[in-house]
């Protein structure tokens, strides 16, 4: 039962992200805004994950309440995403923006730490729970992208709520499992001595570049594709191709754990991350090269994604785990996110779909980094 709880809080988490990230553009373009505005809010939403998960994980690991602060996130997110409706302006929406998202953005990185406690030694099966958070985004991003091509993308705020509502419902059935987590000892470890470390702070760099690499993609794929004469419902086919293929690799993600070192993982993921954003930005209007570097999207996320999960738990100890998770979030996907969407929509005016090629070189120096710091084996938690 507890596994089927924590599946399904991720999938309707990652079904929201198969509504936010393929369609919230395009949301945004029909309010008129220019592609640097675009950029500027889609910015918004991540850059409160560089400050909110490290506020909320410093709390959890002191207080040991991680289910309590999920739910509360998830409650607070909801409400402060209700007066969107009422806003057609720029910096209107942008500040909904902010509240809900420095609430939402507090809740993931809380509920890892709460799924791999459960797992306990069997941490290596995380990707099987998780890969429900694949399907939500698939099942969201496919039908969404039908829905709105019949009700119009100016719908698309009823369901984004309708979705946080159901997020914070499922933290309610996590009672059950909260004493668990409760067992164990806060703790209040410091965590300056970890970050010290030269190949800690190179794989944070790492994950910063991942991310920025992939702003333009986040930002301006689907606008990119509906310029190139793409429906709404095939943009969102090729949305859920890539999580298909994420959902594959996290299937087979314990074998590969098991018979491959993180480091090899990395590495390989990284070099392919290259080659995904040289091909979107050379010939995004060929289907059959969209459709391969679609399909890549298990590496440049799933894998990295998997892998990253895998390195904080190695680095940090149980309690500084929280903290962990919430600097892996909020430097990767906040800074890196952030600054990513704020650059590719101020490049995009000038660059276009050769923006790509800038996040293809992001994801080459991430892989020089990795190549030379990251080797897990001579780090030990202390």
């Amino acid at each position: 039962m507890t596994h089927f709880r924590l599946s399904g809080f991720y999938f309707f988490y990652f079904a929201l992200l198969g509504v936010l990230i393929p369609y919230w553009t395009l949301y945004l373009e029909s309010l008129a805004f220019s592609a640097a505005t675009i950029g500027a809010l889609m910015g918004v939403l991540h850059f409160t994950r560089v400050l909110a998960p490290n506020i909320w994980g410093w709390l959890a690991d002191r207080t040991g309440r991680r289910v309590a602060i999920v739910r509360m996130g998830s409650l607070l997110a909801t409400v402060g995403f209700v007066p969107v409706f009422w806003q057609d302006g720029a910096l209107g929406v942008g500040l909904v923006m902010l509240v809900f998202s420095f609430f939402w953005n507090a809740v993931l990185p809380q509920f890892e730490v709460i799924t791999l406690n459960h797992l306990g030694r069997q941490a290596v099966q995380y990707s099987r729970i998780r890969l429900w958070g694949s399907v939500g985004f698939i099942l969201a991003v496919v039908l969404a992208g039908w829905w709105l091509d019949r009700v119009g993308v100016q719908a698309l705020p009823v369901l984004v709520l309708a979705l946080l509502a159901t997020i914070w419902a499922c933290t309610l059935l996590l009672k059950g499992h909260a004493e668990k987590q409760q067992s164990d000892p806060p703790g209040t470890a410091p965590i300056w001595p970890i970050l010290r470390r030269p190949q800690v702070l190179a794989f944070f760099l790492v994950c910063f570049l991942v991310q920025f690499g992939h702003g333009p993609y986040y930002t301006f794929y689907s606008v990119m594709m509906q310029g190139l004469g793409y429906e709404r419902s095939a943009i969102g086919l090729l949305w859920a191709l890539g999580v298909i293929a994420e959902v594959v690799l996290f299937i087979v993600m314990p074998r590969l754990m098991e018979g491959f070192s993180l480091r090899g993982i990395m590495l390989v993921s990284l070099l392919l991350c290259v080659l995904r954003w040289t091909l979107t930005a050379l010939v995004p209007e060929q289907l059959w090269v969209m459709l391969l570097a679609q399909l890549l999207h298990a590496a440049t996320f799933g894998s990295l994604h998997a892998v990253g999960i895998a390195l904080v738990q190695h680095y940090f100890t149980p309690h500084t785990s929280g903290r962990g998770q919430a600097l892996f979030s909020s430097l990767g996907f906040g800074a890196g996110g952030a600054l990513g969407a704020i650059a590719s929509g101020q490049l995009w005016a000038v660059l276009g779909q050769y923006t790509f090629l800038v996040a293809a070189m992001a994801s080459l120096v991430a892989l020089g980094l990795a190549w030379y710091w990251i080797r897990p084996e001579q780090v030990e938690r202390s």
